[in-house]
């Protein structure tokens, strides 16, 4: 019962899939982390379910209707907290101001404009990179990598520092067993990165290069301009690492072609 409830709370949390309602207990809290990246399989399985209905639809894979309801997918499924995570970092970061400074401008709930641009950004090259056919021929890699991303995330939330001592991301921490969460999150990033591979050899292994590489880059950011990871930059971090493998996907097809 307290795994299920555990599990609740990360679906609650993290997508807009309904789910029962539970008390966000101190027990359920422990393992929440742990089940961060079926989150993502969630995505994936969006993705599978849309790439059957356009093919029953007649809808072209890697046209223009396909690659943006690709990518909007995952933000209909999460609710765009991600997202909302990676506006207020841009923001932050483009203040150019001391830490304290910019971790207030992560708590403000209002987006600047370098969010929005940093927004635009991001969905119009994502759209762009959905209508690449190298990656309607990898999508079983892309939809893996929903979950590697979430692996990733999850670990940070249970063994980087943390910028602040409240916030969700606090609580998350605070409350997980993090050795459990580690154990886990570590075997589900082992398993993705291999599942990934396996499917497909380069493209899988360019894939998961460009995802230690953003988990690398997101460490480096959090630790020097803001003291540590928050929830805005974990989400800032996801949905880089997830561009990251969708460009990875593209930029190794001469080699696979």
């Amino acid at each position: 019962m307290k795994l299920w409830q555990s599990c609740v709370i990360s679906f609650s949390m993290y997508s807009k899939i309904p789910m029962p309602r539970v008390d966000w207990t101190p027990e359920g809290m422990k393992y929440a982390i742990c089940f961060f990246p079926l989150v993502g399989a969630a995505c994936g399985g969006a993705l599978w379910m849309w790439s059957l209905l356009s093919g029953w639809l007649g809808v072209a894979p890697s046209g223009i209707l396909w690659a943006a309801v690709c990518a909007l997918l995952p933000l209909l499924v999460t609710g765009g907290i991600h997202l909302d995570g990676f506006c207020d970092t841009v923001d932050a970061l483009s203040s150019h101001r001391e830490t304290a400074r910019r971790l207030e401008i992560l708590k403000d709930p209002h987006i600047g404009a370098f969010g929005v641009m940093g927004c635009v950004a991001y969905l119009l090259l994502s759209f762009a990179l959905w209508t690449q056919p190298a990656v309607s021929e990898h999508l079983l890699t892309v939809g893996i990598g929903y979950l590697l991303s979430r692996s990733f995330s999850g670990l940070s939330v249970v063994s980087f520092r943390g910028a602040k001592k409240e916030g969700t991301l606090a609580a998350f921490s605070s409350g997980a067993q993090k050795n459990v969460a580690r154990g886990v999150l570590g075997a589900s990033a082992v398993f993705c990165a291999a599942a990934m591979v396996w499917s497909s050899p380069v493209a899988g292994t360019a894939s998961v290069a460009a995802a230690l590489l953003a988990f690398a880059v997101y460490r480096v950011v959090s630790y020097k301009q803001f003291g540590g990871i928050t929830g805005d930059l974990a989400g800032w971090f996801l949905c880089l690492c997830e561009l990251a493998i969708l460009a990875a996907v593209v930029l190794a097809s001469p080699l696979y072609h």
